[in-house]
């Protein structure tokens, strides 16, 4: 197995110090890490990003465990060849499926996403939470482990949302069909007495407004970009690479299936304009 080591010194020096003005790998199946890419861009303006949208392959969530560790290793060993500093696996499927045996294999910071159980159950007062998730997620168990581990005797309910995930990467996320999906998906929840919803996939905070819509406001939507940008800041501090206060932000785009429909939709949700190349096959 492949051992990959980024030059991550113990302390940079003055000649080193452009190893912190290195980008930051992010990749997702699609344009969903873009909800992740954006928090990241709002709280650290001078890092640049390197965004990956593994197209060709998407969605994950209904693909098996060894073709998304395949992807998944081969993604990050990309971006190491491209010489990030740290990598976001900004995918709940790809972080509970693939994340242990990827932080096996490199030596930079490796920072997922995981579904916001805990402060979901922490401070549901109807002791009802609910999980939007993919359908591998739904049935993976490092998932279903981590439910079990911080659900604080919380009623949990998972619903896997089989087409949603097509619908947002077909830009059709503000569709009435994709509000009927949503209704179908979200209504037997409220008949759970449920007050905490959590959004366990980054696609999902693109239609968080029509779900917010749909369920009201005595429910509380949870999703995580905030919290994998605070992790990534913490390990960027802890191992000295946070950019230089005059470092330019640069984004580049790539896609393993470019369309010019999906440039147009990642400009829309970056809420920045974005060029678009094609990811190398891999």
């Amino acid at each position: 197995m492949t051992q990959y080591s980024a030059v991550l010194p113990a302390k940079i020096t003055s000649n080193e110090s452009s190893v912190k003005d290195q980008a930051i790998g992010i990749f997702d199946s699609g344009v969903g890490g873009l909800s992740i890419a954006k928090c990241i861009h709002q709280y650290l303006p001078n890092e640049s990003l390197i965004y990956v949208a593994d197209s060709l392959f998407a969605p994950y969530g209904d693909k098996s465990s060894t073709v998304i560790i395949e992807r998944v290793n081969k993604l990050a060993d990309w971006l190491i060849k491209q010489n990030v500093k740290a990598i976001v696996v900004a995918c709940n499927t790809a972080t509970v499926i693939a994340i242990d045996q990827l932080r096996s294999r490199v030596n930079i910071p490796i920072i997922g996403v995981e579904p916001a159980i805990k402060p979901a159950a922490l401070h549901s007062k109807t002791q009802r939470i609910a999980l939007l998730v993919t359908e591998a997620t739904a049935i993976n168990h490092r998932f279903l482990a981590l439910v079990n581990k911080h659900k604080n005797g919380a009623q949990t309910i998972i619903q896997p949302c089989a087409g949603l995930v097509e619908l947002i990467e077909q830009g059709l996320h503000e569709s009435k069909e994709c509000r009927l999906l949503l209704n179908d998906l979200l209504q037997p929840l409220l008949k759970n007495n449920i007050d905490k919803l959590v959004l366990g996939c980054t696609h999902y905070p693109f239609v968080g407004t029509m779900i917010q819509e749909i369920i009201g406001d005595k429910i509380t939507i949870m999703e995580t970009a905030l919290p994998v940008t605070e992790q990534l800041m913490r390990q960027l501090s802890d191992n000295n690479l946070l950019a230089s206060g005059d470092h330019v932000f640069q984004q580049t785009f790539f896609s393993s299936q470019v369309t010019h429909h999906q440039e147009k939709l990642m400009s829309t949700l970056f809420e920045k304009k974005s060029s678009l190349q094609p990811l190398p096959l891999l």
